[in-house]
């Protein structure tokens, strides 16, 4: 998944780890140039020197061909500005904006911005749930977040496939609430099969995502 992130900041710096560790590949906007090398050559992706509320920076960075924006800067006026643009002038589907005063948070989702976050914590949350694979999607959160519900897409040539549900060492960590197989919906049991082409809903812990990608051998 491309992914722009504005601001190579802590914030900045510590998503782009993120996103390398998932084998994703972002690209960085930052304005400060020694912070902007520095981040180049630590980690070898690249990185644009420029302004992110400028449209050509935008260009240059290839957001019209980015998954996802997400920019962290220490100033609410050019996260805002910058996601605006992403979205209006090169169709980036996915925006997500760090809000630096909480007061700021619902004026900026009121101005189109898809997600808007005032902790680190949370963006890396995020990016988990909803940068991290195509083939999972969070469809429900619960209990205030600590619970969500996952619709899993199992891919063509599973590696699984024909595999009882009891072979596998399932976690406590997430349950599989059902196996949908064409029209038939399942009813999971020990010796029910997986299957290529199979959707399943997980409930589990919301931090449990790499856990059901491990166990699930679900990629990227």
């Amino acid at each position: 998944m491309r992914v722009i992130i504005v601001g190579g900041g802590k914030v900045g710096y510590y998503l782009i780890r993120t996103l390398i560790e998932h084998k994703h590949e972002p690209t960085v906007i930052e304005i400060n140039r020694e912070v902007s090398m520095r981040i180049a050559d630590e980690m070898d992706i690249p990185v644009i020197l420029g302004d992110a509320t400028n449209c050509e920076t935008l260009r240059a960075a290839g957001a019209a061909e980015a998954d996802a924006f997400i920019s962290v800067t220490g100033s609410d006026q050019c996260n805002l500005i910058s996601c605006q643009l992403a979205k209006n002038e090169f169709g980036v589907r996915k925006t997500v904006a760090k809000s630096n005063n909480p007061k700021n948070v619902a004026v900026i989702k009121a101005l189109g911005i898809d997600t808007v976050i005032n902790s680190t914590d949370s963006i890396a949350s995020l990016i988990e749930r909803e940068v991290d694979t195509a083939k999972i999607k969070q469809l429900l959160q619960l209990n205030n977040g600590e619970v969500s519900l996952f619709e899993v897409e199992i891919p063509q040539n599973y590696v699984y496939d024909g595999k009882m549900l009891m072979e596998l060492k399932i976690p406590s960590l997430f349950n599989i609430v059902s196996i949908t197989r064409g029209e038939s919906l399942i009813i999971p049991r020990g010796q029910s099969m997986l299957k290529s082409g199979d959707k399943l809903l997980i409930i589990s812990d919301s931090t449990a995502l790499k856990e059901i990608k491990s166990v699930m051998k679900i990629k990227d």
